[in-house]
């Protein structure tokens, strides 16, 4: 970092108030100066970090997180954040609570809020389902705050829907931020967001969809790749068009990865779903019907097998610009010959990038800590120019 004292400045002239008891569910309803308060305030929780000085907010509190997929550096990355701040984190099992016997939406949020002052959310399972039920869970708590049942109104930090991820896209921007010397010098940096060959099925447009959502407010230029078929939410194409278009940048689409490639200087290989496969196996398991959803997860794995050419190899790497691209995942990747026979990405191209893919994974939570942070203090600046001055220590040596 420069000094923490410019730094600080930095986020004084930066306007994001609204962010204040304010919930994080899409990237793109922040403002982008809200966007580089969250990355701002993430270096700033991870050089006091570093500089041994406790970040503890919180003298007491939860942080409650729901997750309805499986996650290990999502979930770990929440655990950590709300620790930093000095939150315990108490997991939601649906399975062993009154949700199984038919607890409605409401009654959950507001049982399990009364000293908690974050939730966290990942529902990333099923179309129009997922950013649906946190909108929910946020409603029902604002309400119970302002009837009195609850003491203080929770923030909710969208941990990956079936729209977006921002956790992940905010952390992987703030990766790219570092490793090109800062977010002024993204503009006309291309990245290519390109499928990639999975052996498995179903796995979330919202990675490929909140990266687009993000990077095209950068001014860089962005390239959709993937095979036809593969196709996602069209409404956020529209709008990474759009924010393209407002940002001086650009936003493409190509059916060839080595097209995607070419003179990249940051590419991002990573298998999705079908959007239209998505719709059809969120209606088959709101009737139940699992005879239905095998037959739908036996015919994409076929229709996957018939593109295990797009794979990131060391000979697509060479195309990049100066055959130095920046290689990203979200982890973790599908590498052939390791975790599988065939995969996304050649085990060469894995290995070569493991150390950076792991800072990657780094910043994420150090992100929702960010998030947390500006949603619970009012004066941001003030707080962790008071933290810096008392130096507490975090660990006594």
């Amino acid at each position: 970092m420069n000094t923490f004292e410019a730094v600080l400045k930095k986020l004084e002239q930066l306007h994001f108030r609204n962010m204040y008891q304010n919930d994080f569910f899409l990237t793109w309803e922040k403002s982008f100066e809200e966007l580089e308060a969250v990355f701002t305030v993430a270096d700033s929780l991870r050089y006091l970090r570093s500089q041994n000085i406790s970040t503890r907010l919180f003298d007491s509190g939860l942080g409650i997180s729901l997750f309805r997929d499986n996650s290990t550096r999502t979930r770990f990355s929440f655990a950590s954040a709300c620790n930093l701040l000095g939150l315990e984190v108490q997991d939601l099992d649906e399975g062993k609570s009154q949700i199984a016997h038919g607890e409605t939406v409401r009654e959950t949020a507001n049982m399990i809020s009364f000293m908690a002052d974050v939730i966290g959310i990942r529902d990333d399972m099923y179309i129009g389902k997922g950013n649906a039920y946190m909108h929910e869970v946020a409603d029902a708590v604002e309400e119970g705050f302002r009837k009195g049942v609850l003491e203080q109104r929770p923030t909710l930090v969208n941990l990956q829907c079936d729209i977006d991820h921002p956790t992940q896209a905010m952390a992987d921007m703030l990766h790219i931020i570092h490793e090109f010397g800062g977010i002024e010098n993204l503009k006309g940096k291309k990245i290519a967001m390109t499928w990639a060959y999975s052996p498995s099925y179903g796995k979330p447009l919202s990675v490929p969809q909140g990266i687009i959502g993000l990077m095209t407010r950068m001014g860089m230029d962005v390239v959709l790749a993937h095979p036809e078929g593969y196709e996602i939410m069209s409404d956020v194409e529209e709008l990474a068009k759009k924010q393209a278009k407002e940002s001086g940048g650009s936003f493409t689409k190509t059916h060839s990865m080595a097209e995607a490639f070419k003179d990249a200087d940051i590419v991002y290989p990573k298998s999705w779903a079908p959007y239209q496969a998505m719709e059809v196996r969120t209606d088959l398991y709101g009737k139940g019907d699992m005879e239905g959803i095998y037959k739908l997860e036996q015919e994409l794995l076929m229709q996957n097998a018939q593109h295990k050419d797009w794979e990131c190899t060391e000979e697509l790497m060479a195309t990049t610009k100066n055959g130095k691209a920046l290689y990203m995942h979200c982890l973790p990747a599908d590498i052939s010959g390791v975790s599988c026979k065939e995969g996304e990405v050649a085990a060469s191209v894995f290995d070569r990038y493991r150390d950076e893919l792991y800072k990657e994974a780094s910043f994420k939570p150090y992100i929702i800590a960010a998030m947390i942070f500006l949603a619970k203090v009012g004066d941001p600046v003030a707080v962790l120019r008071k933290l810096e001055k008392e130096r507490k220590d975090r660990l006594y040596k």
